[in-house]
């Protein structure tokens, strides 16, 4: 064998090898690129900062979520959900808590969801649904801020284990939150990236519930009213016609939200990634400015005399100050002077 040819075979196997090998490692990388569309459409979004930091585990990256309404986050909606080949047909909504005012609204504004209120659906004790929900508006809470004081265990088997349960159905959530995890120091609008500082076990239960949601998107919003239940609107107007004259708090100031317009902008927010989201009326007002200006509105007859937080002590702190914006690109709803004229057509 002549000298070195035994050297030069060896080199040229080699070569082969390594051209071999670096085909098989460029194969499975045209793979990985060649992803189907469909799959990254309906790919969830379970953004980091909704998850514990704990050691050992990475946040994944950000992925859009998948559209719970039957269609492409990133296409238009379709009149008819079966041409959409992108989409997954009708789903099934869940609405809890759809006996007080914004479970009412919310099920108006999807005619199509499975309605359930405590009668039927109690979260703290759920029947079985007999089905797999594809997505839950969590509108069920204990709402009465001074009763939580003295009855705390009430209000986190309502606040906290109860979102427990309806996170376990399995399905993206919209869980409804508010301005009262915040302290109210701040005296410019409160945005998603501001730290909860809640004052009442009220506010404190609704943040841990927040916390349990992972999957799904939490909205904050301020001073519901609507044209069911005890609200703000329907006491003063009855106070309005049996008297000349109210005393109204006018050191507190925040965005009273219809919960007409709050149900219609959901359908929006559903379209967005998963996270936390401001939704609260544009505009702000003390709780004397709100009351005069229902007076007003509805053409009653009686003065406000605006007093001092002092002056009507409660069992529960409030936050002086929540007015909520959004950083986060939330859908944007109307003046709060818009949501009062609303609600006095329907009551």
């Amino acid at each position: 064998m002549p000298a070195g040819d035994g050297s030069r075979r060896r080199s040229r196997s080699r070569e082969r090898r390594d051209v071999l090998r670096g085909d098989r490692r460029r194969e499975p990388r045209r793979c990985l690129r060649a992803r189907p569309l469909c799959a990254w459409l309906r790919g969830d979004h379970r953004p980091s900062v909704l998850l514990p930091r704990h050691r050992g585990v990475r946040p994944c990256r950000p992925r859009r979520a998948r559209s719970p309404l039957g269609r492409s986050s990133c296409s238009r909606a379709l009149e008819h959900p079966i041409a959409d080949p992108v989409g997954q047909g009708r789903q099934r909504v869940v609405i809890t808590g759809a006996g007080g005012q914004l479970g009412s609204a919310l099920a108006e504004a999807f005619p199509e969801a499975d309605a359930r209120d405590r009668a039927t659906f109690d979260v703290e004790d759920p029947p079985e649904l007999g089905y797999r929900a594809d997505l839950v508006l969590h509108a069920a809470a204990w709402t009465d801020v001074d009763g939580a004081e003295s009855t705390p265990a009430e209000a986190v088997r309502a606040n906290v284990r109860g979102t427990r349960n309806v996170v376990s159905l399995g399905a993206p959530v919209v869980y409804f939150s508010t301005d009262y995890i915040f302290d109210g120091r701040k005296r410019k609008p409160y945005v998603e990236s501001d730290e909860p500082n809640p004052l009442s076990v009220y506010g404190r239960t609704k943040l841990e519930g927040e916390r349990v949601v992972r999957d799904g998107w939490i909205v904050r919003s301020s001073w519901l009213f609507g044209w069911t239940s005890k609200n703000f609107v329907k006491t003063m107007l009855a106070l309005g016609k049996e008297r000349d004259e109210v005393a109204v708090v006018d050191d507190q100031r925040g965005s009273p939200t219809y919960v007409g317009h709050l149900a219609d902008v959901t359908k929006s927010l559903v379209e967005l990634p998963y996270g936390v989201y401001h939704l609260a009326a544009e505009g702000e007002a003390t709780w004397a400015d709100f009351a005069e200006a229902i007076f007003e509105e509805a053409g009653v007859n009686c003065r406000v005399r605006r007093i001092t937080t002092a002056e009507y002590p409660q069992a529960a702190e409030r936050p002086a100050y929540s007015v909520l914006r959004s950083e986060q690109g939330a859908p944007a709803l109307p003046h709060w002077r818009e949501g009062l004229r609303a609600v006095l057509e329907r009551l």
